[in-house]
């Protein structure tokens, strides 16, 4: 997953109301009990599939931010939960697109067409605002890096994934890449950190790789946990550094009609 450019964000924030690709089908409902998976997923031919999101979710999938970088809005728009379909047109390069995961994130046409969606559907408005905030460096450590070369040429993806012990029942975490580049370990890393994460490691290319952390009690301790594991298992560090992070401000939200 690849974080925008501040210029980039800051066009398509203003352009989101705007003619651009849109879903030929698309069903936004409210979640039920009997819904009982959180997540967006994606499938061959562009179909996005999300459950239990809420719109503040949705905007973390549709611009491809970190949490934090949202601010604002109702606050039904972090607590109401929507479960969405959608598929492209057969025009589109969507329309052929093959994830190499069901978790594999959206690519940039597909977010897209979230964006109209939510633009159409919640009728969402938003603006852009700077300010001054540390960021991490992802660099390579003394020694480093531990990245294998990739074993295939399918769409690069970084994901996580969960393991539990049979022995005492125990669950860690499993930061996987696949055909993955830097950049793309350091977008996907940002919110487990709290801030954004840059990549200053200056390797090229595609790697595969493998980071496994216990799960903690809080978030913070998850991150030092995956902070530890980055070093010990990639021979990869951070070093924090000022810098300056965009974010979208959400002016206007309505609830979705039934379809």
């Amino acid at each position: 997953m690849r974080l925008l450019p501040i210029a980039s964000l800051a066009l398509l924030a203003a352009c989101a109301a705007l003619a651009q690709p849109a879903f030929e089908v698309a069903s936004v409902k409210p979640s039920t009990d009997r819904d009982t998976i959180i997540g967006l997923f994606t499938y061959p031919g562009g179909r996005v599939v999300a459950t239990k999101y809420t719109l503040r979710m949705l905007i973390h999938d549709a611009y491809n931010l970190q949490d934090q970088r949202i601010q604002g809005g109702p606050r039904w728009a972090g607590e109401d939960q929507y479960n969405l379909e959608a598929k492209p047109p057969k025009s589109s390069e969507s329309s052929r697109w093959v994830p190499a995961s069901f978790k594999t994130p959206p690519n940039p046409e597909m977010r897209q067409m979230l964006q109209t969606l939510l633009a159409d559907r919640f009728h969402l408005k938003m603006h852009t605002e700077t300010k001054k905030e540390s960021v991490y460096a992802l660099v390579v450590a003394k020694g480093g890096p531990k990245l294998k070369p990739p074993d295939t040429a399918k769409e690069p993806f970084v994901g996580l994934f969960q393991k539990r012990s049979p022995y005492d029942k125990s669950i860690s975490h499993s930061v996987r890449g696949q055909n993955a580049t830097m950049a793309q370990l350091a977008a996907y890393l940002g919110p487990s950190m709290g801030r954004p994460v840059l990549d200053q490691t200056g390797l090229k290319g595609n790697f595969d790789f493998e980071v496994e952390y216990a799960e903690s009690a809080s978030r913070a301790e998850n991150a030092a946990q995956l902070l530890g594991a980055i070093q010990d298992q990639l021979k990869l560090r951070f070093e924090t550094q000022p810098g300056s992070v965009d974010a979208l401000v959400i002016d206007r939200a309505e609830k979705p009609s039934p379809n």
